[in-house]
């Protein structure tokens, strides 16, 4: 079990690395353009969210995924899909885990997906 997720963590940090190297040239070389201009980041830096998300036009919650197109959001794209490479590792290794007869390994991994999912979901945020 530990080699199937060894090689899914492996396979997927190695690909959200090249995607993420290939999202910042992007996101440098001015081909995909921000959506929040880069001279204009640092006077926003320093501002609370919602004067942030105002001033910038950046979106607000799952917003986000609209704009692939745009280099700083694509470069948010690819830390998200890094952040998921541990929850596509378990979603992996629950049915191998089950074909195993391994039922409490997998329902706790089975659990920990949830939690990262709900945690993905926003369940966990604090209400504004």
């Amino acid at each position: 079990m530990e080699l199937i997720y060894a090689r899914w963590l492996d396979a997927a940090a190695k690909t959200a690395f090249i995607f993420s190297v290939v999202a910042f040239a992007l996101y440098v070389s001015g081909l995909l353009p921000p959506l929040v201009p880069h001279d204009a980041l640092p006077g926003l830096w320093n501002l609370p969210v919602d004067a942030f998300l105002q001033r910038s036009g950046a979106p607000a919650g799952w917003g986000w995924l609209a704009f692939f197109d745009r280099g700083d959001y694509l470069n948010l794209a690819c830390l998200a899909f890094l952040a998921c490479v541990t929850l596509v590792c378990y979603l992996r290794i629950v049915p191998a885990l089950l074909r195993e007869g391994a039922r409490l390994e997998a329902a706790i991994a089975a659990a920990q997906v949830a939690v990262l999912l709900a945690a993905i979901s926003g369940v966990f945020a604090a209400a504004h």
